[in-house]
């Protein structure tokens, strides 16, 4: 039996961009319908509860002050955070084999990307007067003209590959260079103190989707319907999902931006939308959470975390939760290391990552209570995280489709955000603008 809606806007996605835009559009008595494909809100984010009072968040987790947009609607829904443990104790970096590698080395190359990043137009990155250049090299020649350190050319890759989960020759200098500028800095997308890493919430990232979603109630967000069809009209947009058929006056689309690609769009949407669709490639990441009985690398002055390139394991924090005494170590594998990690058999996954632990942490990091591993490239309504990357030629070609709406359909998600690209941050911003777009439109 076919449920039929009519509403004034639906929107496709329950992430923190699509749920943020319905609480928006809520404020000002906007009628709105939330259709997810997952069983579940929170999209990128998602908790799930450890052993011990633990919480796993297998998603986004970080937040730092210069992410205002998440950090107030977290506190209009009562989420709180704490600090994330780290700056104390001693940071293991390992690089070619090598343990005594100074950031001093990456510094004029950190300046060079700062300075040319700072020119950039924050909304429109394409329209620089040297943009043409920038997109047409990867990041990884630029790596070669450039730095001609291979120690300080490792320590960069490392670093690039955390921050965006793909591998330098993946990426355009220009994106690159707009993610900076999006950021402030590259001390901000990287460290804790004062950045990126600097704060996580109580009870996991998750709970913010959660928190919003209870708020607008389950009339308005319904669980485990893809989006199939959305079809334009003189009079108003219908959208198919399942045994739902909905009519609206706006549709917000707020889902990673290849999964767009498994909609129906009536009429076809413009031939630059859809090659945009194919053009940003989402990260590759498998997350690995390790909880133990205590967080025993602190009485040995160790902070947690761990660089390096000679492993499947690049970077590791302690994700240790604030109301429990065990301790969590967690783990990211990204880039091409993610994806042979993904080719290893699972026993084999867990032994290698393991030892790799092991090796950084001592002897006591053998025996873990629970393992958790989480690979979002299989993660069917994601395909990927943290989120969407740009190719040599994407921005100059395809950036300036990123946020214009089609029609009477409406772009959200981190991806589209100028500020905070790719972070829960600029998935809040995202969905705000497209809130504020519908509502002009709507007037």
């Amino acid at each position: 039996m076919t449920n039929e809606f009519d509403v004034d806007v639906v929107i496709v996605g329950a992430g923190l961009a699509g749920l943020t835009a319905a609480w928006e559009l809520r404020r000002s008595r906007v009628r709105v319908l939330v259709l997810e494909a997952r069983d579940r809100v929170g999209g990128r984010t998602w908790t799930e509860q450890g052993p011990g009072n633990t919480f796993i968040d297998h998603g986004g987790q970080y937040v730092g002050p210069t992410q205002t947009r998440i950090l107030a609607l977290a506190e209009e829904m009562g989420v709180t955070t704490f600090k994330t443990y780290g700056a104390e104790g001693d940071r293991h970096v390992s690089v070619q084999g090598r343990d005594d590698v100074s950031q001093v080395a990456i510094g004029p190359a950190i300046e060079r990307f700062e300075r040319m990043a700072a020119e950039l137009p924050l909304e429109a990155p394409w329209t620089h007067p040297r943009a043409i250049e920038w997109d047409a090299q990867t990041v990884q020649s630029w790596l070669l003209a450039q730095v001609p350190d291979p120690l300080a050319r490792a320590l960069l890759r490392v670093i690039i590959r955390a921050v965006f989960t793909a591998e330098p020759d993946e990426l355009s200098l220009l994106h690159l260079l707009t993610y900076i500028r999006g950021a402030g800095s590259i001390t901000l997308l990287t460290q804790m103190d004062g950045a990126a890493q600097e704060r996580r919430f109580h009870g996991g990232a998750q709970t913010v989707a959660n928190r919003i979603a209870a708020r607008l109630g389950t009339d308005a967000v319904r669980l485990g319907v893809p989006v199939r069809r959305i079809e334009q009209a003189r009079t108003g947009a219908l959208v198919e999902a399942g045994e739902i058929t909905a009519r609206c006056r706006r549709v917000i689309v707020a889902v990673p931006i290849p999964l767009a690609e498994r909609i129906t769009f009536a009429p076809a949407l413009p031939g630059e939308r859809a090659q945009l669709h194919q053009r940003i490639s989402p990260g590759v990441t498998t997350k690995l959470h390790w909880v133990y009985p205590t967080a025993f690398w602190r009485a040995d002055g160790h902070s947690g975390r761990a660089l390096a390139d000679d492993g499947y394991i690049s970077v590791t924090f302690d994700n240790s939760c604030p109301d429990s005494d065990h301790g969590v170590l967690v783990g990211f594998v990204e880039a091409d290391a993610a994806r042979a990690f993904a080719r290893l058999p699972a026993a084999e996954r867990q032994r290698v990552a393991l030892a790799e632990v092991v090796r950084v942490f001592g002897p006591r990091a053998a025996d873990p209570i629970a393992r958790y591993e989480q690979n979002w490239l299989e993660e069917e309504w994601t395909r990927g995280c943290y989120g969407g990357n740009f190719g040599p030629a994407g921005w100059t070609r395809y950036g300036a489709a990123l946020r214009a709406p089609i029609g009477l359909i409406h772009w959200a998600g981190a991806e589209t955000s100028p500020i905070w690209m790719n972070y829960m941050d600029g998935a809040v911003r995202s969905g705000e603008r497209a809130a504020a777009e519908v509502l002009a439109a709507l007037d």
